[in-house]
């Protein structure tokens, strides 16, 4: 049976320790689905298929991980899709505490799966998808952070609406 890992998130946009994580999970599952989370009440910085675009890219050379959009309970998916785990990245004790609530509501609602917690490289420990866009939307740097395509946009970006 595949050993199938569902790693859920906005990725808005994906950075490097997103696929940090994702270079991680793929050593422990046969599988993993990055599962795009399509909440269009949380205003997302860029749409949906930018963000499936920037992944796909960045995932590319993963024939083992695929792409999905999903909405709804995480635990409805996951039943779906028949994985064993959720993949979620810690990055320190402040993600902590949010983290292990979530698994525990999760394994509330389905006792199926599990929750694998994984940390990224210690230089990816300070960075998020919201510190990334606040920074290149002050017009800082973000090189080394993000895919360049997704640099690129997130540059573009600043400047017309700057």
């Amino acid at each position: 049976m595949k050993r199938i890992a569902i790693y859920p998130g906005s990725f808005d946009p994906v950075t490097n320790g997103h696929l940090d994580i994702i270079e991680r999970g793929r050593h422990l599952f046969d599988e993993i689905i990055v599962a795009i989370s399509d909440n269009p009440s949380k205003r997302p910085y860029f749409s949906l298929l930018e963000r499936l675009r920037f992944l796909r890219q960045a995932v590319r050379r993963y024939p083992q991980v695929r792409l999905e959009a999903f909405s709804g309970l995480l635990t409805d998916y996951v039943k779906k899709k028949k994985a064993v785990a959720v993949i979620r990245g810690l990055r320190a004790i402040s993600d902590f505490e949010y983290e292990f609530q979530m698994a525990l509501m999760n394994r509330r609602q389905n006792t199926r799966f599990e929750t694998a917690f994984l940390m990224p490289d210690e230089k990816y420990t300070y960075l998020s998808s919201s510190l990334v866009r606040e920074v290149s939307r002050l017009g800082g740097h973000v090189r080394g952070l993000v895919p360049r395509d997704v640099e690129i946009a997130l540059k573009n970006r600043a400047l017309k609406f700057s």
